[in-house]
């Protein structure tokens, strides 16, 4: 089993984030629940579009056992529609602003690839996580953006964009061509003073079907790094398209991919159904335990 590997006893990875003072421990894998307030998200679009549908669902997550909240304002799914900066912002920040005033205490992440929105959200919110789906390509002031805010940065593995990423993505070996660029930008995040990293290797971003159950089937090739894992898999059609299901049904597919995930090396679980997360994860402490 994966979990009692001789690779994963011997790289010690780091095991905390630092936010606004605060450090959020990884020790044990952690979830990140996801409230999308952009009208055309693949599974929850429009779903929260008010002040009220946003702070119940951040509640109920918290009550569920979230560690992390994760708030996007922009589609990134195959095709999407690209948006401004201004309506982005017009969108996300009276989101983090709802969640900040009603929940003080929960770690915020927010899903941008502009720097700009990042400064602003910093700047009227307070800290949070930037989560970039672009790993710094759609915006080359990102980097030094998020050293300069001294914030936690969510480095994700893309191929082209979102409106072009499935247009027949390659790879000379999917595992060998991410670490490659895992090392690239990690090494810049460093230069630029990022101090804390986390990796996400962008399940569905430039990726066939195959391609998503090899990375996944490798998943603890990147323990290498020695930095956070962050796996995101839910609901995506690597789950629904296999299983010939819509979004809607495919909760139990998730499951079975997030517990791969977590066997995998998985520190971080992003995801819409937190309480199932949750119970995914403490089954799998207790299999560490026991694996002692």
């Amino acid at each position: 089993m994966l979990i009692t590997s001789s690779a994963s006893k011997f790289f010690k990875r780091k095991h905390s984030i630092s936010l606004n003072g605060n450090l959020i421990d990884l020790k044990d894998p952690v979830v990140m629940g996801i409230i999308n307030v952009s009208p055309d998200s693949f599974y929850d679009g429009g779903k929260y579009a008010s002040e009220d549908d946003i702070v119940k669902r951040a509640g109920e997550m918290i009550d569920e056992g979230v560690t992390i909240i994760d708030v996007g304002a922009v589609s990134t799914k195959p095709g999407a529609s690209h948006i401004s900066t201004k309506e982005e912002l017009s969108r996300l920040l009276p989101a983090v602003k709802s969640i900040r005033k009603h929940f003080p205490d929960v770690p915020i992440s927010i899903d941008t690839y502009r720097s700009w929105v990042a400064l602003r959200i910093m700047d009227e919110t307070g800290e949070c996580i930037v989560n970039d789906i672009s790993g710094g390509n759609f915006d080359e002031h990102m980097f030094d953006t998020v050293a300069k805010l001294g914030i936690p940065y969510i480095l994700m593995h893309i191929q082209g964009t979102p409106q072009t990423m499935q247009d027949n993505p390659t790879y000379e070996d999917i595992i060998k061509d991410i670490s490659n660029y895992f090392s690239e930008k990690v090494r810049k995040l460093t230069k630029a003073g990022v101090k804390d990293v986390i990796i996400d290797p962008g399940f569905g971003f430039g990726k066939t079907l195959e391609q998503n159950y090899d990375l996944l089937n490798r998943l603890d090739s990147f323990k290498v790094f020695q930095l956070p894992l962050l796996v995101g898999m839910s609901r995506k059609s690597m789950i629904h398209k296999l299983l010939e299901i819509d979004p809607e049904k495919s909760l139990p597919g998730t499951i079975t991919g997030n517990t791969m995930a977590l066997l995998g090396g998985a520190d971080i679980l992003r995801v819409h159904d937190v309480r199932e997360a949750v119970e995914s994860v403490r089954m799998f402490k207790m299999l560490k335990e026991v694996a002692i």
